[in-house]
């Protein structure tokens, strides 16, 4: 018997999830390390078993409302956006979860205002308290973002005068305007594709993986998105040239984004392709140039795309090349250090080969190939984080048919949200423990749920 499932509940689900994530967060998030609790005390246990507690809720709310959108009425676009941001609301004064990248986030961006070369140097030049923030692996890693992000990174770090609380707060509104873009975008470029826009919505921005690595996590791959995804919507008609730009700054926030100006060559037709892709080029390399001379960064990040992969990376290609380096190791072989990167770059050929079989042979509509590409790169690329997949999600919501695809993207999504300890850093056996616990806990409560609406239903049909 299926039960009744409505708006306003998975709302409310949605919204009790996030709570108690937020709520949790507060001892067992990516805190600033003054306020960090050891992981043994019963604050952050009991923090950590909440967060997974609200994780399991919100995942089902999600799914949950999945239902409702494909049902017989699904709700309007305006009604979803208006989901997104209750659910979206506890976490907003939430502290950092399920990463600290934030903290790189701000302290690149005060190196900027001091003018530090951030393509050149870590964090740890800057020194001081927010530098110390900076997870170790990155303390003396040149960042490889591009001088869009740098610019508000380094405005937002002025604004603030380095005051972590106001730091965190405003690089969680930068990512926020992101998501908001994301979602303004994603039904236009729905109905251009033939897709459903709520069906979009649900997939690509009330995502459980939006909310907490987008919102929560604060990550810059919002701005990328939310600028890439404006811009396709412009690059259709006539503010093709404005898209074009839009397209490329995006790409001047995370390099993956430059794939858009391929799609928008693609969508402008073969009719006039030269002009078309001339125009493009040019107006890309024009921001380009403008836009590095305006933020004084200059081109470093080109030569800082090299940055090192973190050791316990569990991308295929890093997990192939530790693999074979530690078999190499152990028969003696000198050949040991060069099988990463030898992987890493056999990884990047393969990614460049699956994107041209997307685009020359597979062929779909330039919106889904552009998202099954930016896929392909955050699968095969030598770094894979559960945030990476929403390059690809993104677009294939948009663009991808009903079927197979958009159900197996959905449940990957379940499954890689709450794949991070909140506090950014490696789990242990214990950590575990109590993330499966407050996990079974929230599996427990829906299924009581779930009988307690069943029994009446049961009662009326006797």
């Amino acid at each position: 018997m299926v039960l009744p499932v409505d708006l306003r509940r998975c709302q409310a689900l949605g919204l009790a999830g996030s709570a108690v994530l937020a709520l949790g967060g507060e001892t067992a998030g990516a805190l600033p390390a003054r306020e960090l609790l050891a992981p043994t005390s019963a604050h952050a246990a009991l923090g950590l078993v909440g967060v997974y507690f609200g994780v399991v809720l919100l995942i089902a709310a999600w799914v949950l409302l999945g239902r409702v959108v494909r049902g017989p009425e699904p709700p309007a676009p305006r009604s979803l956006l208006v989901v997104l941001a209750v659910w979206a609301a506890p976490l907003l004064l939430a502290p950092p979860l399920f990463s600290r990248d934030v903290y790189s986030y701000l302290a690149q961006g005060a190196m900027v205002e001091a003018d530090l070369d951030v393509y050149a140097h870590g964090p740890a030049l800057l020194g001081g308290p927010l530098a110390a923030e900076v997870a170790p692996m990155w303390q003396h890693t040149a960042t490889p973002y591009g001088p869009v992000f740098l610019a508000l990174a380094s405005g937002l770090a002025g604004l603030t005068s380095g005051q972590l609380p106001a730091g965190l707060i405003g690089m969680r509104l930068i990512a926020l305007l992101g998501v908001g873009l994301m979602a303004v975008a994603l039904p236009r470029l729905a109905r251009h594709s033939g897709v459903d826009p709520a069906a979009a919505l649900w997939l690509g921005a009330l995502n459980p993986l939006v909310l907490l690595h987008l919102v929560a996590g604060a990550h810059n791959d919002a701005v990328m998105l939310g600028l890439l995804g404006v811009g396709l919507v412009a690059a259709r008609g006539r503010w093709y040239v404005v898209g074009v730009v839009l397209v490329t700054l995006a790409a001047l926030v995370k390099v993956p984004a430059a794939l858009g100006l391929l799609a928008i060559v693609v969508m402008r037709g073969r009719v006039h392709a030269v002009r078309t892709t001339a125009t493009t080029v040019g107006a890309a390399l024009a921001t380009t140039v403008v836009t590095t001379a305006l933020t004084g960064t200059g081109y470093g990040w080109i030569g800082a795309l090299r940055t090192p992969v973190s050791p316990g990376n569990w991308s295929p290609t890093s997990v192939l090349g530790r693999v074979t380096g530690d078999v190499l190791h152990r028969l003696g072989s000198e050949l040991a250090p060069l099988a990463l990167p030898v992987w890493h770059a056999a990884g990047l050929l393969v990614t460049a080969g699956v994107v041209l079989h997307i685009w020359l042979r597979l062929r779909p509509g330039p919106l889904y190939a552009l998202g099954l590409s930016l896929a392909a790169v955050a699968v095969l690329g030598p770094a894979i984080r559960p945030w990476y997949a929403l390059w690809g999600l993104f677009l294939i919501a948009a663009a991808a048919p009903e079927g197979s695809v958009r159900a197996r993207v959905a449940a990957a999504s379940a499954v890689l949200a709450p794949a991070v300890m909140p506090s950014g850093a490696p789990p242990d056996a214990g950590q575990v423990a109590l993330a499966v616990s407050g996990s079974a806990l929230a599996l427990v409560m829906l299924w009581q749920a779930h009988q307690a609406a069943r029994a009446p239903l049961l009662e009326r049909t006797v």
